[in-house]
C-alpha cells in the first residue's frame, strides 16, 4: 500500500491525494465530480447540482462586490446606529469573500472561472464608471460605506 488510500500498489494521480477514499485535488483540475464548501456538494456526477454550485459561487462573487461600493448610510444618521451598520455590513462582505477563496480552493477551473466572472460582473455593475450617476457638486461628495477590498491592509 502506498499510504494514498490508491489500493493494490497502484499511484495517486500527480499532484492529489485522497482521504477516506475521496480524491482531494491540490491543482486545478476541470469536471463535474467535486466538493465546494461543504462536504458531499455538489457531488459526484450530477450536473445539475455543479451548475447550481456555480451559480452560488457567481452570486456570492457579485454580492461581496455590491457591498464593496454600496454607500446606503447616510452621513446625518446616528453615529453609533452608523458604526453597527457599517461594522456589520464589512462583517457580511468579509465573510462573503471568504467563502467565494474557499470555493476556489476546490481547485475546479470552472469555479475559479465563475468567481472571476462574478467578481467582474459585480464591479461593472456596482463599481464602475457605466452605472453611476454624475458626481455631485465640490463639498457633496459622499464616501463609500465600506473601503475597497484592495485597500484592506493590517
Amino acid at each position: 500500500m502506498n499510504g494514498m488510500g490508491g489500493g493494490m500498489g497502484m499511484a495517486a494521480p500527480p499532484g492529489a491525494f485522497y482521504h477516506r477514499h475521496m480524491m482531494m485535488h491540490m491543482t486545478f483540475f476541470w469536471g463535474k465530480s467535486t466538493e465546494i464548501l461543504f462536504h458531499g456538494w455538489p457531488g459526484y456526477n450530477n450536473s445539475g447540482m455543479y451548475a447550481l454550485a456555480l451559480v452560488v459561487v457567481f452570486l456570492l462573487a457579485v454580492t461581496v462586490e455590491w457591498l464593496s461600493h454600496c454607500n446606503y448610510i447616510e452621513e446625518t444618521s446616528n453615529r453609533l446606529v452608523a458604526g453597527l451598520l457599517q461594522t456589520l455590513m464589512y462583517a457580511i462582505r468579509v465573510g462573503l469573500a471568504y467563502m467565494v477563496m474557499l470555493a476556489v480552493m476546490s481547485f475546479n477551473g470552472g469555479v475559479f472561472l465563475v468567481a472571476i466572472a462574478g467578481h467582474t460582473v459585480g464591479f461593472f455593475a456596482f463599481g464602475s464608471r457605466f452605472f453611476k450617476k454624475p458626481s455631485p457638486p465640490a463639498g457633496f461628495a459622499k464616501t463609500l460605506d465600506l473601503p475597497p477590498m484592495s485597500n484592506m491592509s493590517c
